[in-house]
């Protein structure tokens, strides 16, 4: 089994810190023997939920936009990794809006009890959570981890680890922190890894 392994960056910086850091994971995971793919929230286009509640009774959203593409490739991925800053304490928002639109999930799993991930992929899917934060204060990671703990149970992806980046204020440029960078591909690696023993 090779595996296929998804990178969703949540920054809005697309060659910024977060987005080295999950490029190197992803590098690792393909290494691994893994397939990999990098999707940019913040190139995509699409509206927040409105409550619609269409997906009660269907498998999609009402809403046509680039969710619908998003859909099958994060029903159909081996293993997850999000990568994301923070910020206010919390992630940004057009990948909270993503997170939420994948409602879809969470109501075929607990409302319909009927998970859209199939069987098995549900026994092998892990998720690792790449997180910065400028500032190096107490917590500063809780309120990001809640939420996507929360995605990855409702996507049945298991929260398998984590790279949590503290200071980036005084660190400035992640890539001249060769242990930081070496860390992320070795998580990477290693979840392509139980993908491929």
């Amino acid at each position: 089994m090779a595996g296929r392994v998804i990178g969703i960056l949540g920054s809005p910086l697309p060659e910024g810190n977060t987005a080295q850091l999950l490029d190197r994971a992803l590098e690792g995971a393909k290494d691994a023997g893994c397939t990999v793919e990098k999707i940019v929230v913040t190139n995509l286009c699409f509206d927040a939920c409105q409550e619609m509640f269409f997906c009660r009774d269907h498998e999609t959203c009402v809403m046509d936009d680039d969710m619908q593409q998003l859909y099958p490739k994060v029903r159909d991925a081996d293993s997850i990794i999000l990568a994301t800053p923070i910020m206010c304490m919390g992630i940004p928002g057009k990948l909270k809006s993503f997170i939420d639109r994948c409602q879809v999930f969470f109501m075929a799993k607990y409302l319909r009890k009927k998970s859209l991930v199939p069987a098995e992929k549900r026994v092998v899917r892990k998720a690792l959570f790449i997180c910065i934060s400028g500032m190096k204060v107490p917590e500063v990671f809780v309120g990001a981890k809640l939420t996507v703990k929360a995605f990855f149970d409702i996507i049945d992806c298991t929260y398998w680890d984590e790279l949590l980046v503290s200071d980036m204020d005084t660190i400035g440029d992640i890539t001249q922190q060769p242990g930081l960078m070496d860390a992320a591909y070795d998580k990477g690696f290693a979840l392509g890894k139980t993908l491929n023993p």
